[in-house]
């Protein structure tokens, strides 16, 4: 019998004197039977029934159905909630035939957590080094026409992430990978973003053009260094920078902050804290958020040598947004300059903790009462000793971003 199309059997009543066979009218048989003929869910099977004709009094068996609709008939033994869920389930299995979760050695539990979250595994991959210290990559599965999305962030190391990512993507290109999408939580050389002297250079823009140039197709980022990098890769590569304050919206949200001030470290980031301003007003009703600015002049990368206060914080609760924590030199310092301004309580936001060097040590020793990030960089059992450092999950905020994308729905949606 073909899967292709339906078929109905019909008998008549001279015929059921030569054939006495009945069908059972009971949907588990007729389940049951859908089943033993082996019936794709295009294919139609025509189980017959006893029908009488009241015009001529007599019997026939035509009766078309599938097995979806027998099988919805057939009573459930799953409880409201549980086929809401299922449901659910095979909503979103429709949009996730075509595609494919790979990561690096960058952030796996990251990886992993994202996975989890869209309900797929992993995909099949070896990325490790040879004994020359080379990145070794094999894919082990089928990806020819089928989406994929990488997640690796460019953290430390750098350079050993950042090549391993490049030769993902080369590899998955040449498997025929329809499209290639990189999630990056954390774009590493970010901070070299222009000319600031002479003969150095715009590191940001040449790790966008490698990255074009094995064939990327679209980028997933979050919270970059400058937003000009997305104007860094062609018009043929969309670039999408999520916006990880997002993600610590809620946490602040549910302190009872007294007078709160949100509070720039420098002038470029000014936007960034107007933007957390407005999300904690927005979402939580908080009326008269203050915003004030810091001022930093560096005596070189790295070292700050003076920072003055533009703005009142005296008997105010103050949250420092910024979008990385390297070293925590300016973040700390920052956090005593509004200590002796006066401030109540000082918090810290940052989308990356990188805490490079002494970072861990001085955020211990700081004058802030909690400093919370994002886990865009994986994790380490000094951070996780710190009780100063509170860690939050941004894999809900990229799963939910790699599901917009794949099944087309907005992305700015997810920002309202």
């Amino acid at each position: 019998m073909r899967n292709t199309s339906s078929k109905a059997f019909s008998t008549s009543s001279a015929f059921q004197g030569q054939n006495n066979q009945k069908w059972n009218n009971n949907t588990k048989f007729a389940s049951l039977a859908a089943a033993t003929l082996g019936l794709s869910s295009a294919a139609a099977v025509a189980l017959c029934d006893t029908n009488k004709d009241p015009t001529t009094n007599t019997e026939s068996y035509i009766q078309a159905t599938s097995p979806e609709l027998l099988l919805k008939q057939a009573p459930s033994e799953l409880t409201a909630e549980e086929e809401r869920l299922e449901e659910a389930a095979l909503k979103a299995k429709k949009h996730g035939g075509g595609l494919k979760l790979f990561s690096g050695n960058g952030n796996m539990g990251l990886s992993l957590e994202i996975a989890k979250i869209l309900g797929i595994n992993l995909g099949k991959a070896t990325v490790g080094q040879f004994a020359d210290g080379e990145v070794n990559v094999q894919i082990h599965e089928n990806v020819r026409g089928k989406d994929v999305y990488i997640i690796q962030p460019t953290c430390p190391p750098v350079n050993n992430n950042l090549m391993e990512l490049l030769l993902m993507v080369s590899t998955l290109n040449r498997a025929s990978a329809r499209r290639i999408t990189v999630v990056i939580p954390y774009y590493g050389y970010a901070r070299q973003d222009r000319k600031m002297q002479a003969r150095v250079p715009i590191s940001a823009a040449d790790v966008a053009r490698l990255l074009e140039a094995m064939g990327v197709d679209r980028v997933i980022a979050v919270d970059l260094h400058c937003g000009q990098i997305q104007g860094f890769f062609g018009p043929r590569v969309p670039v999408d920078n999520l916006d990880g304050g997002i993600v610590g919206l809620d946490h602040f949200g549910s302190k009872d902050l007294h007078n709160p001030v949100i509070v720039s470290p420098d002038a470029g980031g000014v936007y960034r804290a107007k933007k957390f301003k407005e999300g904690l007003t927005h979402r939580y009703e908080m009326k008269d958020i203050g915003l004030a600015m810091i001022i930093k002049q560096r005596a070189r990368a790295g070292t700050v040598d003076k920072m003055d206060l533009v703005g009142d914080v005296a008997d105010c609760d103050c949250i420092i947004v910024d979008d990385m924590i390297d070293t925590a030199g300016t973040i700390c310092k920052a956090a005593a300059v509004l200590k002796e301004k006066g401030a109540r309580r000082v918090f810290a936001f940052a989308s990356h903790g990188l805490l490079s060097g002494p970072g861990i040590q001085r955020i211990a020793k700081s004058k802030m009462e909690e400093c919370v990030i994002l886990n865009t960089i994986p994790s380490s059992p000094q951070r996780e000793a710190n009780e100063k450092l509170v860690v939050l999950s941004v894999a809900p905020l990229l799963a939910q971003t790699i599901f917009n994308i794949h099944a087309k729905k907005s992305i700015s949606a997810l920002f309202k």
